[in-house]
C-alpha cells in the first residue's frame, strides 16, 4: 500500500478465502482489477483507511471470483438467490433473491458481495451539508409569502 493505493496480495487473499485456492494468481489479479472499478482505489477514494479499503477490495475480489470462477473448485452456479422450491422428477429448481433493491441485487448473489454491501452501508448514506447562510440586507421588505414583491 503506497501513495494511497492498495496493492493486491494474492497470498493474503487466499489465506483469508481458502475456498479460492484453485483460482490462479493471474485470475485473481484480474478480479482485483475489476473490483477497483466498483470501489475507487486511488488517493481520492471515499474509503480513506487503506486497511479498510484492502479488506473491501478483497471482499469484492472474492465476490467476482465466486461469480466467474466458482467456489472450492466447483464451477460458478447460474442460479442467483436462495432456493425456494425443488423438484426431483424432471428436475425443477426455483430461486428467489428476496426483498432487495436494484442496487443491491448484484452484490447479494454471493455471501462475499452481501458482506461487502453491508460493510459499505455507511458510505451509501447521504449527508446533508447546508450551504452558507446569506443574511437578508437591512431594510429588505419581508412581508409575506410573496416577500413583498409586487
Amino acid at each position: 500500500m503506497a501513495d494511497g493505493v492498495v496493492t493486491f496480495d494474492y497470498a493474503a487473499w487466499v489465506a483469508r478465502y481458502p475456498e479460492f485456492s484453485t483460482v490462479t494468481q493471474p485470475q485473481a489479479d484480474g478480479f482485483f482489477a475489476e473490483a477497483c472499478l466498483y470501489l475507487d482505489n486511488t488517493a481520492s477514494s471515499i474509503v480513506c483507511d487503506l486497511g479498510q479499503r484492502a479488506t473491501l477490495l478483497n471482499m469484492l475480489t472474492a465476490h467476482l471470483a465466486a461469480l466467474y470462477a466458482g467456489v472450492g473448485g466447483q464451477p460458478a452456479s447460474p442460479l442467483v438467490g436462495r432456493v425456494t422450491n425443488a423438484t426431483q422428477g424432471s428436475v425443477s429448481v426455483g430461486v428467489d433473491a428476496g426483498p432487495v433493491t436494484a442496487s443491491q441485487a448484484w452484490f447479494v448473489q454471493t455471501k462475499y458481495g452481501a458482506a461487502y454491501w453491508q460493510a459499505t452501508a455507511r458510505y451509501r448514506t447521504m449527508r446533508y451539508v447546508p450551504g452558507p447562510v446569506t443574511p437578508i440586507p437591512f431594510g429588505w421588505p419581508v412581508v409575506g409569502p410573496d416577500w413583498g414583491f409586487r
